[in-house]
């Protein structure tokens, strides 16, 4: 009873949460990979069980593959240019400006914004008109003479402009991390490089970017995961079309223009096992990092 009395308390305080979560996040999780495994391809019938099928069978449709190629270069361009970004951003800062604490709001603001509202705002700005059609940014491309754009029309760099939205919109809030993770480097160890000789840019490439890799790591896990399932964007920007067309759209038209469960089902496994493969190893390594400090 005494030891009852350290833990239930606390376990009694939590256990609402533990349901819920039980309920609604696991076990529906649950419930989608047993509807992938079945034939259940219209909204009426029950479907027999078929096992690993629907996953095997995805691969040989063209759109799945069109829509995998998509997400991947989507994924590539968001979190690297989101990185790039976010990391200059926090190194101007770091180095002391006036008005730091206004950058910092504005830089910030955008994270704010849901996916949404920044979708209907850069459809605007990515409108492919051309000439006397131009708005957004080719307009103001063609006021200042540069070539204008198709933007997220085009066939083969889509979905590269389609990630420009979302840097702008997450650099932000990578600048807060890094930025935490610059002020967080002792000025002891940076006077001591720089007592043995080290550059300014020394000083950051052998002391400090080394003390911001689980920085790094965090912003890249949280980034990949987001590019990955990444859906109101898309829809918000181009809506449900091919040429900009990712995994999780393709589920939404698999479900609620199809009819078919099974294959919406099945997409939306690889989603949660393409996001699992980001997650996993960073908490495994978070669990160990706490386990030896």
């Amino acid at each position: 009873m005494r030891r009852a009395r350290t833990w239930l308390p606390g376990l009694l305080l939590v256990a609402p949460s533990i349901i819920l979560i039980g309920v609604f996040v696991y076990g529906m999780l649950g419930w989608n990979f047993r509807v992938a495994m079945t034939d259940q391809h219209d909204a009426v019938s029950e479907g027999e069980f078929v096992g690993l099928q629907n996953f095997i069978d995805i691969w040989d449709q063209q759109r799945w593959h069109l829509s995998v190629n998509h997400a991947i270069m989507f994924t590539v361009v968001f979190v690297a240019g989101a990185l790039v970004l976010g990391w200059l951003l926090a190194f101007l800062m770091e180095k002391g400006i006036r008005g730091e604490g206004t950058f910092r709001a504005i830089y910030l603001f955008p994270m704010a914004i849901s996916f949404v509202a920044t979708g209907i705002v850069w459809r605007w700005l990515m409108n492919s008109g051309t000439q006397e059609r131009a708005v957004g940014l080719n307009r103001l491309f063609d006021w200042i003479g540069l070539p204008q754009w198709q933007w997220f029309r085009d066939p083969d760099w889509g979905m590269a402009a389609m990630a420009l939205p979302a840097i702008w919109q997450m650099s932000g809030y990578v600048m807060a991390l890094f930025l935490a993770g610059f002020r967080g480097v002792p000025e002891e160890l940076r006077e001591a490089a720089r007592v043995d000789g080290c550059t300014e840019w020394g000083v950051y490439r052998h002391v400090v970017l080394p003390l911001l890799r689980p920085v790094t790591l965090s912003a890249l896990i949280i980034l990949g995961h987001i590019s990955l399932k990444v859906f109101d964007l898309i829809v918000a920007v181009s809506g449900k079309q091919i040429i900009t067309d990712v995994p999780a759209v393709f589920m939404w038209v698999a479900v609620f223009d199809s009819n078919d469960p099974a294959k919406g089902a099945t997409i939306a496994s690889y989603i949660v096992l393409s996001v699992a493969i980001f997650v996993i190893p960073y908490l495994i390594w978070s669990v160990r990092k706490e386990r030896r400090s």
